[in-house]
Parts: C-alpha cells; sequence; structure tokens
C-alpha cells in the first residue's frame, strides 16, 4: 500500500482505520491466534489487545495446563520400559520378587521324560552300585536301522576310522594319530552299549559326538559298527544258503579298480604319533591299527624301542 493512501485512511478511519491495516498486514498470524481460542475474526486493535490483555489469565492458564498435559502424555517410557520379565533378573510381579519361577515338584518338561535310561544313557545301575554296559540295542535291528547306521558312520566316524573301521582313515593319511581300531580284539570284546558310551561322552582323543547324532542315531552307528565286525570276520558258512559269494578281488577286478584295493590296508609312512605316551596315566586310548605301532603295544615298565627314521624324499623324477 502506498504511503499517500495509508496516510488517507489514518486521516480517515481514526482507530478503526488503522486497526484493518494492520490486520491487513498481519492477517495470516491473526488467523493463528483465533483458531487457537474459537474467538471471532478480530477486525480491530483493540480485540487483539484483549486476548493477551488481564483479562483472560484463565484461558492462559487452561492453555498451558493443556500444553503440560500433552507434553507428559508424548514422554511415556512404555516402549522403552516394559512390564515384562526378563531371564536372570528380578520382578516385582511375584512376592519373592524372581522373575524366574521355581519348578513345580516332581514334573517334568515335555519331551524330558528320557523314561529308558538305557536308551539315553547306554548302561543301567548294577546292584553293587557301578555302571554296567549291555550287548543289545534298546529296539530292533532292522536293515532301515543299519542303513541310517551306515549313513551316519561315513560322515561322522569314516574320517578317523575309516570305512571299514580299521583306524586308517583320511586324516591318518594326513599325519594324524591313528583312531581305534574297531576290529582287533578288545574292540570286538566290547559290549554294543559301549559304542554308544564312547559316542556320547568321548573317550582319549576322541571326543564326544551327541551334538551331532541323536541318542537314536548313536544306537544305529553302534549297530553298524558289530554289523562291519561281522563283515570283516565273516566266513563263507556264515552266508545263507543260495546266495553266491564272490572273491573281492574279482570284484575289484570288475568294478575296474586297482590290484591293491583287495588287499589288507597298511599304516602308510606319513602317520606319526604326536608324544611320547606317558605310562603312569594308563593304557593310550587308541588301539594301534595294522601294523602296530610297537610304541603303543610295549608293556608297561619295559624299555621303548627307538622311533624308527622317516624315510627319505623320494628324488623327483626328471622330465
Amino acid at each position: 500500500m502506498a504511503r499517500d493512501q495509508r496516510s488517507e485512511i489514518r486521516g480517515q478511519g481514526g482507530v478503526g482505520a488503522t486497526s484493518e491495516a494492520v490486520i491487513l498486514s498481519g492477517a495470516q498470524r491473526s488467523r493463528r491466534i483465533c483458531r487457537c481460542f474459537s474467538l471471532a475474526q478480530p477486525r480491530t486493535w483493540v480485540s487483539r489487545v484483549r486476548i493477551f490483555g488481564p483479562g483472560r489469565p484463565q484461558k492462559l492458564a487452561a492453555l498451558a495446563g493443556l500444553s503440560a498435559l500433552l507434553l507428559i502424555a508424548g514422554c511415556r517410557q512404555d516402549m522403552q520400559d516394559q512390564p515384562k520379565l526378563i531371564p536372570q533378573r528380578g520382578s516385582n510381579l511375584f512376592a519373592d520378587h524372581r522373575g524366574a519361577r521355581p519348578q513345580v515338584v516332581n514334573t517334568v518338561a515335555r519331551g524330558q521324560l528320557k523314561e529308558d535310561s538305557y536308551f539315553y544313557t547306554g548302561v543301567t545301575q548294577a546292584a553293587n552300585g557301578y555302571r554296567e554296559e549291555h550287548d543289545e540295542l534298546p529296539f530292533p535291528a532292522t536293515v532301515d536301522v543299519l542303513k541310517r547306521g551306515q549313513e551316519r558312520f561315513n560322515i561322522y566316524c569314516s574320517p578317523c576310522h575309516s570305512r571299514v573301521g580299521n583306524g586308517l582313515g583320511e586324516i591318518v593319511m594326513r599325519g594324524y594319530k591313528p583312531a581305534a581300531n574297531l576290529h582287533d580284539q578288545v574292540r570286538v570284546s566290547q559290549p554294543l552299549s559301549h559304542y554308544f558310551y564312547v559316542m556320547t561322552h568321548g573317550y582319549g582323543a576322541m571326543p564326544d559326538y551327541a551334538a551331532q547324532l541323536t541318542p537314536a542315531d548313536r544306537w544305529a552307528v553302534a549297530a553298524y559298527i558289530r554289523a562291519l565286525q561281522l563283515s570283516q570276520a565273516a566266513k563263507e558258512s556264515d552266508v545263507p544258503s543260495g546266495v553266491q559269494v564272490q572273491n573281492l578281488k574279482d570284484v575289484a577286478t570288475g568294478e575296474n579298480l586297482p590290484a591293491s584295493f583287495a588287499e589288507p590296508w597298511s599304516l602308510p609312512a606319513t602317520a606319526v604319533q604326536p608324544y611320547a605316551h606317558d605310562w603312569k596315566q594308563g593304557w593310550p586310548a587308541n588301539a594301534p591299527a595294522n601294523p602296530a605301532d610297537p610304541n603303543q603295544i610295549a608293556k608297561p615298565g619295559a624299555a621303548k624301542p627307538a622311533p624308527a627314521a622317516a624315510p627319505a624324499p623320494a628324488a623327483a623324477k626328471q622330465e
């Protein structure tokens, strides 16, 4: 608006004209004030002064109280401080102020009954108080059980014991200590549940496989170990009548395998004993494989033979 127009308005209207000019210049601010207090559109400067004047303290107090309530409601910590139970922490929900509730006496959780202790442990409590092993399975040894045991054995046991169980697995070919030979006299004479117990708790250098194999799988592997022992010492008279028996060498020839496939496996030169055995701690946990290691089969107190020198590396072939 031009200066002469403002002067004309100021000379014509007095207070009303002056307030009209003010309203036109601050229309947006006036509308916001009117919406907050639900008042009519102010037309004069006097009406604007009345809103903020000393005559409206109650509305200002109500506005301040409402703003404070809204602020408090928006700052609640329900999402951060949820009334929930956290493990290993206290709680005001219960009278003893413990979040973890004690188990009810003489109750068992679902899936943890383990009523058949022999199935889950492989031992029973003998009359003299000692744990006793048994040469029996807790369930029938069907063909499916043996196939399952063969699958688990080839996955978890064959790297050390080999697929035929003679203790000359792939890790022995790479210089690791020979594993137990499952066909020696000691292992063959052990009861069936002994294999289950060893797989559950480990033995000597062998770790436990309780996390990898379920109790049913451990029993299946034990059954398959017994089947391997029977197969390696089987006689032709053990075969049912009418079943044709093939020589292993003939089978190897028909499969285009080398002649050494049907021969007994021998301990490779790369297999070493990592340290001398301390006889004060008893016999070694792992049985010697064929050929037997003289350092392992020597009797306690006897002189230990000197370890054989490592064979010299073969000369490189000339191209």
